[in-house]
């Protein structure tokens, strides 16, 4: 009787028929180039972006990794670490990214790391609340998703531009991947001049860098699963994040044409006032594994989206005075009426009690009063 013949499966090949280099391989690689390209004759600073999602940890988890590999007499470039809050972050996302930011900043300086972390938030004039209470922006769709610009772009550009006024450029170091989906896949192709630094869509004087783009997702949670970050801690309470959230993050944008990718269709944990997305999966999944101090977030989420569509809640004319109709000789209704916009912050300011948990800032109510006081609103029913 003649044996089975056990043939050892040969390399992975791609579309073209070509080896496909294996996890340790691809790290290797990723590891030599961030060293090759931090060891440039220059002080350009790098700007990390980042979510606190598994893409941006691992990119900063190979930044440090790569840093710690230097004598430290050649770390002299100064790497910022920055995500964005946008005020109105899911809170068990924030509290995430918190501890992790404050786990980061502990650590850079035992580690003698050249590494600066920063968080940047929207100006006061230009938050969520502001907009949609004091001005009566509807709460954002689709076709008039105005958060994304005030909330996430403004603020992380500001911050951009400083470092290309203080240093003549700078270098931003992003955690994006071509395997994470077919509109990420085009972003890339159109940016991508076959270099290693593409220069940025808008920010002049800003270098983009994408290290981890050749990764697919099952290999970021590979070495996430099989590796502990260089500051300390643990990646476990990144894995039970998302786990309990049932997607991903809503990514750090820092260009307009990059808009879409947040809130999309699919499920992803980012603001909890989201009403681009027609339902938050994310949110009602972290409901259903335990996290009950959402659910009146979700419920006001939904309520802030049926009222748009209430056309009684909703002004005929803009803020500037003007009717806008479309094609058919229908109106579109404006911002939110005065009585409207009474009602959310009176309802907000009783989730907040109720929760005992920040979800406006005395500024922004004092900012939104101001703005009610030139739309002529009676101020009596509204407390902080």
């Amino acid at each position: 009787m003649s044996l089975p013949i056990e043939i050892a499966p040969g390399p992975a090949l791609d579309a073209d028929g070509d080896r496909v280099p294996t996890l340790p391989e691809k790290l290797a690689a990723i590891a030599a180039d961030l060293r090759e390209e931090y060891r440039q004759p220059h002080n350009t600073p790098w700007i990390i972006g980042f979510s606190g999602g598994k893409d941006s940890t691992l990119l900063a988890q190979l930044v440090f990794e790569m840093l710690l590999n230097l004598p430290p007499s050649q770390r002299r470039r100064p790497v910022h670490l920055v995500a964005n809050d946008t005020l109105v972050e899911s809170p068990v996302l924030a509290r995430h990214l918190d501890a992790v930011l404050d786990r980061i900043g502990g650590a850079v300086g035992p580690l003698r790391l050249p590494v600066i972390v920063a968080k940047t938030v929207p100006e006061e004039n230009e938050t969520f609340w502001v907009n949609l209470i004091g001005r009566g922006y509807p709460s954002p769709s689709r076709v008039f998703r105005w958060c994304t610009d005030r909330m996430k772009i403004r603020p992380t550009t500001r911050y951009i531009q400083a470092q290309v006024s203080a240093a003549g450029e700078a270098i931003l170091l992003l955690g994006v991947r071509r395997s994470e989906s077919s509109q990420r896949r085009k972003s890339v192709e159109r940016y991508d001049n076959g270099q290693r630094l593409n220069p940025h869509n808008s920010l002049q004087g800003c270098q983009v860098y994408k290290p981890i783009v050749e990764l697919d997702t099952d290999e970021v949670w590979q070495v996430l699963l099989q590796s502990s970050p260089p500051w300390g801690g643990s990646h476990r309470e990144l894995v039970t994040l998302y786990r309990n959230a049932g997607g991903a993050e809503c990514p750090l944008v820092t260009d307009k044409s990059e808009a879409p990718s947040c809130g999309s269709a699919s499920s992803r944990f980012g603001c909890w006032t989201c009403t681009v997305v027609e339902k938050d999966k994310s949110a009602e999944a972290f409901v259903e594994a335990g996290y009950g101090d959402l659910e009146p977030l979700l419920d006001f989420r939904d309520w802030l989206k049926a009222l748009r569509e209430e056309g009684g809640m909703r002004m005929a004319n803009r803020r500037n005075g003007a009717l806008t109709f479309v094609g058919d000789g229908r109106l579109i209704p404006g911002p939110f009426t005065l009585e409207a916009r009474q009602l959310i912050l009176t309802r907000l300011l009783g989730i907040q009690e109720d929760l005992d948990y920040p979800l406006i800032r005395e500024g922004e109510i004092e900012a939104i009063k101001r703005i009610w006081a030139e739309d002529n609103l009676p101020q009596g029913g509204a407390t902080s």
